[in-house]
């Protein structure tokens, strides 16, 4: 029986090996900076494809390209991408060319606002006015076995660590996929949740775990993640609309004075 498990797992891997290869060939492709020539302005650019977006739609079908960075945003929100063909054809930036976009941080602000907010809302979601009650039930505790849980530190201060670094898994995945906004935000952050609670769940089996507790976390993880995923995505864009704002004021400041 264990071999047939273990064949199962193994031809599991093979039939997705390919696909991965290919996906990860493409990424390979599409990734790093390129020099070209903006139509619009007529002035040399730099510009970065959505490597991973193009990775995933070239899966099964031919990749739609899309730009995730250009020296010239945010000044010019409404690009209409029009050298894509162009960046097509060039190779990968070589130093020299033209300025290159700075490269994405995660900014650490956004991250843990939306830790502390994702902690309240858990406060509140297990507070005495909405699932407190069910709780105490579904775990058997008494109210004078909940108490000294409730005015303990060590309790908040997990709860606190857990959301700061599922928030800063969300703030990761948006870099490394070149992506920002609100709606990115959330729906990175709930593929993240998803892919946590079914590890979790294949982990332990659902043993012990009664279902009303298990319905009301996952309700709670749930909603949390949509929270940090908003705020997370749509704060950063903000900050990073900020500082390109006030480098491109400080450049053209420069630029009078000289």
């Amino acid at each position: 029986m264990l071999w047939i498990l273990l064949l199962f797992f193994v031809c599991g891997f093979l039939i997705l090996l390919m696909p991965m290869l290919w996906m990860r060939e493409i990424y390979s492709h599409y990734r790093g900076t390129r020099a070209v020539t903006c139509p619009e302005t007529h002035r040399p650019v730099a510009v970065r494809f959505r490597a991973f977006h193009a990775a995933i739609t070239g899966f099964a079908r031919k990749p739609d390209l899309r730009l995730a960075t250009c020296t010239l945003w945010p000044r010019r929100p409404y690009c209409r991408q029009e050298c894509i063909p162009e960046a097509m054809e060039m190779p990968p930036y070589t130093r020299g060319e033209v300025e290159r976009p700075r490269a994405k941080k995660i900014y650490h602000l956004p991250v843990l606002l939306a830790a502390f907010v994702a902690w309240v809302l858990g406060a509140i979601w297990h507070s005495q006015y909405i699932f407190r009650g069910p709780w105490m039930k579904s775990l058997g505790l008494s109210r004078a076995q909940l108490r000294p849980m409730v005015w303990s530190w060590s309790p908040h201060l997990l709860s606190v660590a857990v959301c700061a670094l599922f928030a800063y898994g969300v703030a990761w995945l948006l870099m490394w996929s070149e992506q920002k906004g609100v709606g990115r935000g959330i729906s990175m952050s709930i593929a993240l949740w998803m892919a946590i609670a079914l590890a979790s769940l294949a982990g332990t089996g659902l043993v012990g775990i009664p279902r009303d507790l298990l319905r009301m976390e996952l309700g709670y993880t749930l909603l949390a993640s949509v929270v940090v995923g908003a705020v997370v995505g749509g704060v950063t864009d903000r900050l990073l609309k900020q500082a390109t704002g006030q480098s491109e004021t400080g450049g053209q400041g420069l630029s009078k004075v000289a």
